[in-house]
Formats: C-alpha cells, sequence, structure tokens
C-alpha cells in the first residue's frame, strides 16, 4: 500500500453536530490564511446529536464514529468512505443491550495495515424485590478492525476501562494514549503492532484531575499531556510532553474569554474554543487572540491534523454514500506576523 502526501499538515475545522457544517482551514503561501472551504454534510451518522465523532487521523485517513457500533474511515483527498462491517465478535448470553466506545485509529507499521480498537460494555438486567429492573454490566470486551482483512477480533481486555472519548487526536508513533478511568495519573496505551494494552503515569504537574481537566496530544511528535482548570473563566494551560520523561513544555497563562483548547498550530500558537463558541487562536508571543469566525454549538468543535493521502481504503465514493459537499461562503481571517 503506497502512502503519498504532501508535507503541509493541514488542520480540519468544524463541528461535530450531523446537521452543521464542517469547515476547513488553508495555509496560503503568504501569511496565515484561515477560510471555510466546505461545507460537509455525512448522512450516514444521523442517530444522534452531537455525531459524528472524529476518533483520530492517520496517514491521510479519518476515523469516524457514533455511540453506538457505526464506524466509518473517510480519505478526504480521494474521495473514498469505508463503512466498516458489523462485528462478529461473539457477545456473552442474557445481554440486555450493548454500547460501543472507540478508543482509536492508528497504523501497524509491521503489517502496513490500518487497525480500529472499540470497547464494548454488555449491559444486563434483572428485576428487583419491588419489581423494578436493575441495570449494570459486569462484562466488556475489546475489539479490534483490521482494514487488510476488513475483519474484527476480540483482544485481551486490559482490566482498566478507558476514557475513550479524546478531544486531540490520541495515535502517536505506532500507540493509542487515552486516560485510565477511576485510576488517577495513569495512561493507558494500545500497542498497534502486537496489539497489547500497557500502562504508564502522568506527570506530577502540581494538581489533581478533580480540579483539572487532562487532554492527551501529539506534540512534535511526541506524546503531550495538556492540563487546564476545570473551574473559572481565567483560564490556564500546562503542556507536558515525554522525551525520556514527563518535562513540562510550556504554561500559557490566564487567558480570559475561552473555555478549551483545540490544537496547536504551527509556531506553538493554540487554537481555542472561546466562551461564545467561537474558534480563536491565541499566539504567545503577542498575548493576543484572534477571532477565525467559525461558530460551533458549545463543545462540539473539534481540530483534527490531517495529511493528504492516496492511501485507498476498498469502500465507495462519496457521491455513492450520499455525502454532500458544498463551497462555503467566502470569508477568509488573514493573521499577520
Amino acid at each position: 500500500m503506497g502512502h503519498s502526501g504532501g508535507p503541509n499538515v493541514t488542520p480540519r475545522i468544524g463541528s461535530s453536530h450531523p446537521h452543521r457544517p464542517e469547515g476547513v482551514t488553508e495555509d496560503a503561501r503568504k501569511g496565515q490564511n484561515f477560510k471555510a472551504k466546505h461545507n460537509i454534510h455525512l448522512f450516514f451518522f444521523k442517530n444522534f446529536v452531537y455525531l459524528p465523532i472524529v476518533d483520530g487521523s492517520c496517514i491521510g485517513i479519518l476515523c469516524l464514529s457514533e455511540f453506538d457500533d457505526n464506524v466509518a474511515l473517510w480519505n478526504p483527498s480521494t474521495r473514498e468512505f469505508k463503512i466498516l462491517p458489523q462485528s462478529t465478535v461473539q457477545r456473552p448470553p442474557g445481554l440486555e443491550y450493548t454500547s460501543c466506545d472507540c478508543l482509536g485509529f492508528g497504523y501497524d507499521s509491521q503489517t502496513d495495515d490500518f487497525k480500529v480498537v472499540i470497547f464494548v460494555v454488555n449491559y444486563f438486567s434483572w428485576e428487583n424485590e419491588e419489581g423494578l429492573s436493575i441495570y449494570s454490566h459486569s462484562i466488556d470486551q475489546v475489539e479490534l478492525y483490521s482494514l487488510k482483512s476488513d475483519s474484527w477480533k476480540e483482544i485481551s481486555f486490559p482490566g482498566v476501562d478507558a476514557f475513550a472519548f479524546a478531544l486531540f487526536n490520541n495515535y502517536v508513533n505506532g500507540f493509542i494514549y487515552c486516560q485510565a478511568v477511576g485510576i488517577d495519573h495513569l495512561i493507558l496505551s494500545f500497542d498497534m503492532v502486537n496489539e497489547k494494552f500497557s500502562t504508564s503515569p502522568l506527570p506530577e504537574f502540581g494538581g489533581s484531575l478533580e480540579q483539572y481537566y487532562l487532554e492527551l496530544l501529539e506534540f512534535n511528535g511526541l506524546l503531550g499531556a495538556i492540563f487546564y482548570p476545570r473551574e473559572g473563566t481565567d483560564k490556564c494551560f500546562d503542556l507536558w510532553v515525554v522525551n525520556g520523561s514527563w518535562t513540562k513544555q510550556f504554561s500559557v497563562e490566564s487567558i480570559l474569554g475561552v473555555e478549551r483548547p483545540l490544537g496547536f498550530w504551527k509556531n506553538g500558537e493554540l487554537f481555542l474554543e472561546s466562551s461564545d463558541q467561537e474558534l480563536v487562536l491565541f499566539d504567545p508571543s503577542i498575548q493576543e487572540l484572534i477571532n477565525l469566525g467559525i461558530h460551533a454549538y458549545q463543545e462540539t468543535m473539534r481540530i483534527t491534523a490531517y495529511v493528504e493521502s492516496l492511501v485507498p481504503l476498498n469502500g465507495r465514493s462519496e457521491h455513492e454514500e450520499c455525502i454532500i459537499r458544498r463551497p462555503a461562503e467566502e470569508n477568509q481571517i488573514d493573521v499577520e506576523h
């Protein structure tokens, strides 16, 4: 499978609401110009209000999912879209229902294969003495999809639940990373090559996860962790990276009117969601916020770093899957340095 793409990384910016347009930014040759390029409607995902979720980007392929078992891969460059087949993994008997959370998406360099990992929660119910239905889940499964074989298989459960919703792309150098649930200061990682889970500690950042949000991300080819306070309107952001050990990369202090980080731009600028649900860019060198003119519903905006490629998916065309692209309105914001 040949991997082809240009050197420029383009952040894809948009709302995960299925009826809201996705805006795409472009990097111009002179200065930095941000503009919405396409409004894209994905009608395959229509069961929930705030979906689909972009679960990762790898070598030009985006992984999209819903909270049920709808998962798809998409190459926006070739306009090819592949809906993954339903899993054939056996479920335990007596199930009431199941829910699926996509843990991540990445590439196995040894077998030249793209893989998707999902956590499956199996729910059971029984009646108590008052005749009320009581629900519990006691059997969890982990499943792995291989694009090369176009099939699912069950893999060993790590014994630790994972917080599957990742704001940033959580695939870094052959590993998927996520926060372990119920265990402070612990990261769960998955090796795409040997298909094994392992755990490692978070940095000693000087706070607790009851007070701070944690987001794991790729930063300049390394695993990073960004911490920011859960409460207050005056936000600060601390970035740590793993380079042998955890080291604090930098801090962004005291930004008013923003809610959460969305991603980094070329020279350390930070994309943020404002309190008015606008996309803004913070330049730490001049301590300035620039409104980029893109709006979304609260906590639905995502940014995904994307590299154009010709990787085939053996799927169908966007037209066949009723994916509609329309030119966005001509609005452009120039950022001068």
